[in-house]
């Protein structure tokens, strides 16, 4: 699983706030700046239109998702899981990374990342890719919209990219309140991403902010 998540050791807030810099060049195109000398037009990094759609469809946690696995950090987050089919156990990779989850013996997963900042979810979003790229250089978008998961607005993001020679697919909830930021992303092979991804939506709709 080491693999699978060495992608969101570039998401944490001391990343979103330093990575990048934006910059307008002479013709007018808005550019981003990295540390190391690089840039990208902002249009190539976002992809998908400015304007981001909201589902009509209304998402609820599975009622097979008993399990209450609650954030100690951003203190009115909780994921409701299903014990029979994931497990999992509190994050070893730094302060941001607050959980890891498994598939059980499936070759799928999830991570919680918390942070106690709040920012605007266009910042996050696009921080978190333009980082993303940093690590999949053909990391893309490949859908994003708004969503209502249990009662709450959600910024919902797929993205596809390979890592070290690896192929994956990425599904995440964004979300930014007054409590803090948090970032549940759930991930596979891009070769098993239809046999799994009822799983990983389910793991993603148990996620609870309670108000």
């Amino acid at each position: 699983m080491k693999l699978f998540s060495l992608l969101f050791f570039f998401l944490t807030t001391a990343q979103i706030l330093t990575a990048q810099i934006k910059a307008v060049t002479d013709n007018g195109d808005e550019v981003i700046l990295n540390n190391d000398g690089t840039w990208k037009y902002v249009d190539d990094i976002t992809k998908i239109g400015r304007i981001v759609d909201t589902n009509k469809i209304a998402f609820y946690k599975n009622p097979d998702a008993t399990f209450q696995v609650k954030s100690s950090k951003v203190e009115n987050v909780s994921i409701f899981l299903n014990p029979k089919k994931w497990s999992f156990k509190k994050g070893d990779s730094g302060d941001a990374l607050e959980f890891e989850f498994s598939l059980k013996e499936k070759d799928a997963g999830g991570i919680l990342i918390t942070e106690r900042i709040e920012m605007p979810i266009e910042n996050l979003k696009e921080a978190a890719f333009a980082n993303a790229r940093k690590v999949s250089a053909d990391m893309a978008v490949v859908n994003e919209e708004y969503r209502f998961v249990n009662g709450v607005k959600i910024f919902f993001m797929q993205m596809d990219g390979t890592v070290q020679g690896v192929k994956f697919t990425y599904l995440g909830y964004y979300y930014s309140g007054d409590k803090g930021t948090i970032q549940l992303l759930t991930y596979t092979a891009q070769s098993l991403f239809s046999e799994y991804k009822k799983e990983l939506e389910n793991l993603l709709n148990g996620l609870t902010v309670a108000k």
